[in-house]
């Protein structure tokens, strides 16, 4: 079996044969004669799906960019090693802005008004919240029809323009840590104690696919955990197993959990 199946195989039984397909085919046109090739936005699971094609084709390296520094949705370039040259991302960025004292815009209305217009997710980056308005990291095929075609996000009137991507500050995080102990390293008992809720609460919402796991869907409260693990939550950030410390007297285990919020 090829190198090339063994991959794809592996990801179509997890659902991800498509993407893993387009990185694949990118990766062995570099890998044939090809300088650079770059993907479409990827978000993190489609970034480590990159990291594992790439380790399968020598002579080929893999870089990445999401248009500011911090970015988690971001374009990955297949290159050849010996390529010294510019990559183009064929990146930009708008800036949208409203009138905030008279309406509350966040993330996902954004996200909802922009898709709404026909784009495929694909093609759009990050979405960051700022002070006057958001940040929106897109593919410069669509600039044009942004800017003409994006004038209301719901009700609320909006305007876009085209900023430099040096304007976008870094992306900050708030980090929390929180050392706990738990009964077992169940993804409803970890992810409880590390956003706050309840175990019966946090079931329901894995169920509901409100959670992932290492950004992949999971349903199963069950699904055990381990050290390393990011655990993200619609609306609530992301939590990450730091480590798993030992066990203590009564026999549960020690944690260390970081947030990010």
């Amino acid at each position: 079996m090829s190198e090339r199946e063994k991959i794809l195989r592996y990801y179509r039984a997890e659902g991800e044969g498509d993407i893993a397909a387009k990185l694949v085919d990118a990766a062995e046109s570099v890998a044939r004669n090809t300088k650079v090739k770059v993907s479409e936005f990827l978000d993190p699971r489609g970034f480590a799906i990159a990291e594992t094609v790439i380790a399968h084709y020598e002579g080929v390296r893999l870089e990445a960019f999401g248009g500011y520094q911090g970015a988690e949705r971001v374009k990955v370039a297949f290159v050849q090693q010996d390529f010294a040259g510019k990559i183009s991302y064929n990146l930009t960025a708008v800036a949208i802005q409203w009138d905030k004292r008279f309406a509350h815009v966040g993330h996902r209305d954004i996200l909802g008004a922009v898709l709404g217009l026909g784009i495929e997710r694909g093609v759009l980056g990050d979405i960051v919240m700022s002070s006057d308005g958001c940040y929106v990291m897109l593919d410069k095929t669509l600039i044009d029809f942004l800017l003409t075609g994006l004038t209301q996000v719901g009700a609320t009137s909006v305007t876009v323009s085209e900023i430099n991507l040096a304007e976008i500050p870094p992306k900050e995080e708030k980090l929390k840590e929180i050392r706990t102990t738990a009964a077992s390293l169940r993804l409803d008992v970890i992810a409880a104690a590390g956003f706050g809720t309840s175990r019966t609460k946090m079931a329901d919402d894995i169920v509901a696919d409100k959670v992932k796991l290492n950004w992949q869907g999971v349903r199963k409260s069950d699904h055990a955990v381990k050290a390393g693990d990011i655990i993200s939550m619609r609306g609530r950030g992301r939590l990450e197993v730091s480590e798993i410390l030992g066990t203590t007297k009564k026999g549960r285990l020690s944690l260390l959990l970081k947030r990010y919020m």
